[in-house]
């Protein structure tokens, strides 16, 4: 059975993009649009991964990983944030945060694949 992948992004075209690289290479992928979308998904099925937009509107991806770090169902899901913006001070918060994992947008699927390797145990 593949792994499963959440994408949380409010750009849909990004959005698609990462979650059509997962496809590829082998996840089953969905995408939510908004945090409060991610949140309800989560409660009904706890991804294996979580990629995280950080540059969201109304409640920011730093904040939307706190809050699953707080969660008992979702401490130890592996989170990958994702951003155009890639300065010291935004790292240091998204690490902060709980995340495992930082890629720059816009991703490629070598990257992504890597980032994968990265914070995924051998399936």
């Amino acid at each position: 059975m593949p792994r499963y992948a959440l994408v949380v992004d409010d750009t849909r075209i990004a959005a698609t993009t990462i979650a059509q690289a997962l496809t590829l290479l082998g996840y089953r992928a969905e995408v939510a649009y908004s945090p409060r979308v991610a949140i309800e998904s989560i409660s009904k099925r706890v991804p294996d991964v979580i990629m995280l937009d950080i540059n969201m509107p109304g409640i920011d991806g730093v904040e939307v990983c706190r809050y699953l770090r707080r969660d008992p169902s979702t401490e130890r899901v592996p989170i990958i944030a994702m951003s155009s913006e890639a300065q010291e001070e935004m790292l240091d918060r998204v690490y902060e945060a709980g995340a495992n994992a930082f890629l720059a947008k816009p991703i490629d699927i070598d990257m992504l694949a890597r980032a994968l390797k990265g914070v995924l145990k051998p399936h």
